[in-house]
């Protein structure tokens, strides 16, 4: 039986045992961790308390010959932050700052991740630049970008529903004309559902319901994704006797 090689222990997880922030056997035990887990090594570090992002952030910055940038002095606002998708800024942990002219500068807190900036060159058709950040605010203004990206999406998304047309069904005696079926929470429901998938480049739209709950799922590059489970009990759509 072939043993696995043991982990080589390099680059900034080194330089933390050189500083004594991290012992060998922790440095070896979080690049497991890391790998398992599919986060980036400062990431996996911060998020199980093991170093402080402060001290990683200084330590690469000395290890890699580069300035550590102070991200609370960006204005989240002004951050380009629909440049880059999603799940690319998930997957590489990597915050769009601002562009200059054609380069794209991204905030990271390892300077190390060359293949998550060619991939984000490669998506956007932009150069990429890293900008050293520390952990802690890197994640704090991930949070905050892509809540607001959501929040943003979320009334487009009610701007088009207003604008849907629907037949409605009327009643043959005419006391209730115009019954407003498109008003129903129900197909306002799954409008949105449907315009979600379009603008996410979904190819099947999954709905699934359980005993005790429902969800719904996308297929997006051949994955299936849960994007909501709405309430079983959502008032259906009222139409004349």
């Amino acid at each position: 039986m072939n043993t696995p090689a043991p982990i080589r222990i390099s680059g900034l997880a080194r330089r933390l045992v050189n500083d004594q922030l991290l012992t060998k056997e922790q440095a070896i035990a979080a690049l497991e961790g890391a790998a398992k887990s599919g986060q980036h090594l400062v990431a996996h570090l911060v998020a199980e308390g093991l170093v402080d992002s402060t001290a990683i952030a200084t330590a690469a910055s000395q290890e890699y010959g580069v300035s550590l940038f102070d991200l609370d002095a960006m204005d989240r606002e002004q951050m380009p932050i629909s440049l880059v998708d999603e799940k690319l800024i998930n997957k590489h942990h990597a915050l769009p700052l601002f562009q200059r002219g054609k380069r794209l500068f991204l905030a990271v807190s390892d300077p190390t991740d060359h293949q998550g900036l060619d991939e984000i060159k490669f998506h956007t058709g932009l150069a990429t630049d890293a900008v050293l950040v520390e952990e802690h605010k890197l994640k704090a203004a991930l949070d905050h970008a892509l809540e607001a990206q959501d929040a943003a999406m979320s009334e487009m998304l009610d701007a088009d529903l207003e604008s849907l047309d629907i037949d409605v069904a009327e009643e043959k005696d005419g006391d209730d004309a115009n019954l407003g079926v498109d008003d129903a929470p129900v197909v306002r429901y799954v409008n949105k559902i449907l315009l979600d998938a379009i603008n996410g480049g979904a190819s099947d739209i999954h709905f699934e319901p359980y005993e005790k709950n429902f969800r719904v799922r996308f297929r997006q590059d051949g994955i299936l994704h849960e994007v909501a489970t709405p309430p079983v009990n959502l008032p259906p759509v009222s139409r004349p006797a």
